[in-house]
């Protein structure tokens, strides 16, 4: 089957061979007639195999084909949410691409950069927005984006949506659309949270579902290597200066990880660069311009690039670090062996990383082929979690004292790794500690005189209800008065209570009678 069975103009066909496709993908040929018929989907199909143009080509030629009137004010007709700006910036790269020479005007919605730029383009006039959920919700509560008259929404990596915790702006951005639109909706995976999403938004949607959840591409040589945590750097310099690495996608699991691996590589002489969330946008577009164009051979991520970066010609991708969830392999060796092409996939694993190893081949079906190095992993008992939180501390003050700055190292951390903030002592801490010390550490004198037969005295409170009458305040036999220290104790002392001076009598002649003067009758009530 070819484009040109699928019914599209013949201006998108010239622009989808300029593109350099030839042939549609399953994911494509099952999508494009029934999006164009206006009824909604629910994709589910892995990564890699072509979801944007299943839904972008023929929502241009619904644009096409129902241009606005010249007279009309341009309006948001089309919406596409995306989880992360690299997804979003491609998807718009593309509707450029594919919809050059129509009447299709896209714009890029996203955060990390001034909203100055974007509010621009909106008031220069957009049909197509592809937005990230944040961002656009902030737009809108400015009053900058309405969404009255949109014919068209799309859905796009609901499960990542549904990993960064946008599901909830994505509600309330859907409950601003009109009552009538054609709903798409695509994912990589279909857990149940993206089921239940689906179908609150979807209606009668038609269920396309081209390949199982856990499969991977069947021409991306997938392999594996057995090798201790330190020597992972080494083994990654000797497989990138190999021949038939043209270019490599390396994973990383943490952002600071990212980073000294590039340091690493520089070391060795290999130039790369690094992207991830703590990079601004100006840096990660840099970072994919300069890997794109080949000035840049190596590109570090973290999982944040697993989805929305296409790149052409990908031969290899490096899993230096095991992902934490097994759907993530899948998307992450989805980079490369894209639209029919052969790529490589090379996973490395430590002893801590055995358990995320057997999760992935559990997932995929099958076991990973093991190849041997000079590094072979000789470390074969997992690190304690308190040694890998003190060498995170060491880490952590070598470079504080790079920095020329010195810290005490906290007791406590904060699931994200920092110190905990000391809590300030409660004011009750006499009495807890009274109350969770033994009764054996307690002493003699507090304990009740059981074994002398003599009945424990009974103090009654001063105020309140339960207290002694005026009469009992009398002090006990041999003078000595009650006094309550502040832990709550009765304690007795033998000093007298100090009497009460007697009170002087007032003098005489100082109390006389006030008199009352009316100032419009006179002292004597006279006018």
């Amino acid at each position: 089957m070819s484009f040109e069975s699928l019914g599209l103009m013949p201006v998108i066909l010239k622009n989808v061979h300029r593109a350099g496709y030839e042939t549609p993908t399953p994911i494509q040929r099952s999508t494009i007639p029934l999006v164009m018929s206006g009824k909604d989907v629910l994709g589910c199909a892995q990564t890699g195999t072509g979801k944007t143009a299943a839904f972008a080509l023929p929502m241009i030629q619904q644009m096409a084909k129902n241009p606005r009137k010249a007279d009309a004010p341009c309006v948001i007709r089309q919406l596409i949410l995306t989880p992360t700006r690299e997804l979003a910036l491609q998807i718009y790269e593309n509707f450029v691409i594919y919809g050059k020479n129509l009447p299709v005007t896209p714009c890029v919605i996203f955060g990390g950069v001034g909203q100055q730029g974007q509010v621009d383009a909106l008031h220069r006039g957009a049909d197509t927005v592809i937005a990230c959920p944040g961002r656009l919700w902030d737009l809108m509560n400015q009053g900058y984006v309405r969404l009255d008259n949109v014919e068209t929404f799309v859905l796009d990596e609901a499960d990542r949506m549904l990993d960064m915790g946008f599901i909830h702006d994505v509600r309330r951005i859907a409950a601003k659309l009109p009552q009538k639109h054609q709903t798409l909706l695509f994912s990589a995976t279909m857990p149940a949270e993206v089921e239940k999403l689906a179908m609150d938004l979807l209606h009668n949607p038609e269920s396309v579902k081209v390949d199982p959840v856990s499969s991977t591409v069947k021409k991306i040589d997938q392999s594996l290597y057995m090798v201790d945590k330190a020597n992972k750097k080494l083994l990654l310099a000797k497989l990138l200066k190999e021949s038939d690495v043209e270019n490599a996608l390396v994973f990383s699991r943490t952002k600071h990880g990212a980073d000294r691996i590039v340091r690493e590589l520089k070391k060795e002489g290999i130039q790369s660069v690094a992207i991830h969330g703590d990079k601004s946008q100006t840096q990660r577009q840099s970072a994919l311009a300069k890997f794109k164009s080949g000035e840049s051979k190596v590109l570090i991520a973290t999982d944040i690039a697993a989805r929305g970066i296409d790149i052409a010609g990908l031969s290899h991708v490096f899993n230096y670090d095991m992902p934490m969830e097994p759907e993530a392999y899948v998307h992450r060796i989805g980079r490369t062996g894209r639209a029919g092409r052969d790529g490589t996939a090379i996973s490395f694993c430590c002893i801590d990383e055995i358990k995320q190893l057997e999760q992935v081949e559990k997932l995929i079906g099958k076991r990973l082929p093991v190849k041997q190095s000079e590094w072979p992993m000789l470390v074969t008992t997992p690190t304690d979690p308190k040694e890998k939180e003190a060498a995170r501390q060491l880490a952590k003050a070598a470079r504080l004292a790079k920095l020329g700055r010195t810290a005490e190292m906290p007791k406590k951390l904060t699931a994200s790794g920092n110190a905990a903030p000391e809590r300030k002592a409660a004011k009750t801490a006499p009495k807890a500690a009274a109350k969770s010390a033994p009764a054996k550490s307690a002493p003699k004198s507090e304990k009740a005189p059981v074994k002398s037969g003599k009945p424990a005295v009974e103090y009654k409170p001063r105020f309140g209800p339960g207290a002694a009458p005026a009469s009992a305040t009398a002090l006990p036999k041999g003078g000595q008065a009650i006094v309550i220290g502040k832990g709550g104790k009765v304690q007795t002392t033998s000093a007298k209570p100090a009497q009460s001076k007697p009170v002087k009598p007032a003098k005489q002649g100082l109390a006389k009678p006030v008199q009352r003067v009316n100032r419009a009758r006179g002292r004597n009530g006279e006018r």
